[in-house]
C-alpha cells in the first residue's frame, strides 16, 4: 500500500485488534502475567484482572493463553459469555473437547477429565474474557465450577478478565462467596508519559520494513497524543493512526505537532483537547497574577499614583488598558460657563 510504503512500514502499527506480536512489555503487565502463572501453579482457584476499557486486558488475556498453550496445559477460553448457568457448563465442556449432554453428565465428565489432567501433572485452566458479561447467575456458576477439587488441590484454575463492572458485581451480598474465593486480584490502568512514548516507538519499530529506521513521530507529537488520550493504549492507537493519515495527506514523512493536533481535533469524543488545556493553564496563571496585583493595590491604596499604576497593570493582564483620568483644571481657573 502507498500509505505504508510512505512511512517505510510493512503493516499497520496501531490496529485496534490486540496483536501479541506488537506487544509492548510494560512492567506492570509483565508482573501481572507472572503473578497469574504463579497463582495457577500453586492451585489458587480463582484469579481476577480488572481494568477500564482500552487498558490492555484483552492483550494480557491473549498473552496468557499463548503461554499456557505453549506449556501444554489444558485450556478453555470463553469470551463475553452471556449465557445461563447450564449453558456455561456446556461451553466449558466443549472447550475442553468433552461430549455434552445433561448437566449431571457434563459435570461428571468434566470432573473425570480434570482428575486425569491432575494425575498427569497438567493444569486445567478456564479463562473468561469480559467476565462482567456473566452477570450474577453466571458468576455463581463459576463458583460452582471452582468446587471441583481433591482434598488438597483445586482441579480447575479460573482466570477472569473484566471491566470495572465486574468488581461492582462482586460487591453484591449474594456473590460474597465467589468474592471470598478470589485468591489474587490485579488491576490494569493507563500508562505514564515515559511508557506511552516508548509504547508508540515500539509499535512503529515492530511494524517497520527492515533497514528503515527514521523516526516517524516527533517527540512533541508523541507527548501530545499520549496526553490527549489520557495515556490509555487503545485511544493512543486511534489517535496515532489518525495522525499518520493526516501526515500522509500533508505529504510529510514525519508526524509533527500540527498533524497530532489534526488527529486530536478529529476525535472530540475520545481525545482531550490539548489547546483547551493550555488556555486553562493560562487562565490559572493570569488569575494568580491578578490576585497578587490586587493585593498591591490594596496595600498602596493611600497613594493615588501607585493605585493608578496597579490598575493599569491589572488591565493589561485582562487585555485592555485603563485610560488615565483627564487632567484636573489648574487651581484658580474659572469654570466654563455654558452659553
Amino acid at each position: 500500500m502507498p500509505y505504508l510504503a510512505h512511512f517505510g512500514l510493512k503493516e499497520h502499527p496501531f490496529t485496534l485488534t490486540p496483536n501479541t506480536n506488537q506487544y509492548f512489555p510494560i512492567d506492570k503487565h509483565v508482573e501481572i502475567i507472572q503473578s497469574i502463572q504463579f497463582g495457577i501453579a500453586r492451585n489458587t482457584g480463582i484469579l481476577k484482572v480488572v481494568g477500564d476499557v482500552g487498558t490492555g486486558k484483552t492483550m494480557l488475556c491473549r498473552l496468557l493463553l499463548r503461554k499456557l498453550v505453549g506449556s501444554n496445559d489444558a485450556v478453555a477460553y470463553l469470551n463475553a459469555p452471556q449465557v445461563d448457568p447450564d449453558s456455561l457448563v456446556t461451553l466449558v465442556c466443549a472447550e475442553f473437547g468433552l461430549e455434552t449432554g445433561s448437566k449431571p453428565q457434563m459435570l461428571q465428565a468434566l470432573n473425570t477429565f480434570l482428575l486425569e489432567q491432575h494425575a498427569l501433572g497438567r493444569n486445567a485452566v478456564l479463562i473468561v474474557d469480559e467476565a462482567q458479561a456473566l452477570g450474577p447467575a453466571g458468576l455463581e456458576a463459576v463458583r460452582l465450577l471452582s468446587n471441583l477439587e481433591t482434598e488438597r488441590n483445586k482441579l480447575l484454575q479460573i482466570v477472569m478478565f473484566g471491566q470495572s463492572e465486574l468488581d461492582e458485581l462482586l460487591q453484591r451480598p449474594d456473590l460474597r462467596q465467589i468474592n471470598q474465593r478470589i485468591g489474587f486480584s490485579f488491576n490494569t490502568g493507563p500508562l505514564n508519559m515515559g511508557e506511552a512514548v516508548h509504547y508508540i516507538n515500539h509499535r512503529v519499530k515492530m511494524s517497520r520494513v527492515e533497514g528503515i529506521d527514521f523516526p516517524i513521530f516527533t517527540e512533541r507529537a508523541m507527548e501530545m497524543l499520549a496526553q490527549s488520550a489520557s495515556f490509555v493504549p487503545r485511544v493512543i492507537n486511534i489517535l496515532a493512526d489518525k495522525s499518520l493519515l493526516v501526515a500522509y495527506g500533508d505529504g510529510a514523512i514525519q508526524v509533527a505537532e500540527k498533524h497530532a493536533e489534526g488527529a486530536i481535533d478529529d476525535s472530540p469524543q475520545l481525545a482531550q483537547p490539548i489547546r483547551l488545556r493550555r488556555r486553562w493553564v493560562r487562565q490559572v496563571i493570569y488569575g494568580v497574577i491578578a490576585a497578587e496585583i490586587a493585593a498591591v493595590v490594596a496595600l498602596f491604596a493611600f497613594n493615588s499614583n501607585a493605585q493608578l499604576w496597579a490598575q493599569n497593570v491589572m488591565a493589561q493582564v485582562r487585555g485592555t488598558l485603563i485610560a488615565p483620568p483627564a487632567a484636573a483644571p489648574a487651581a484658580g481657573a474659572a469654570a466654563a460657563t455654558p452659553q
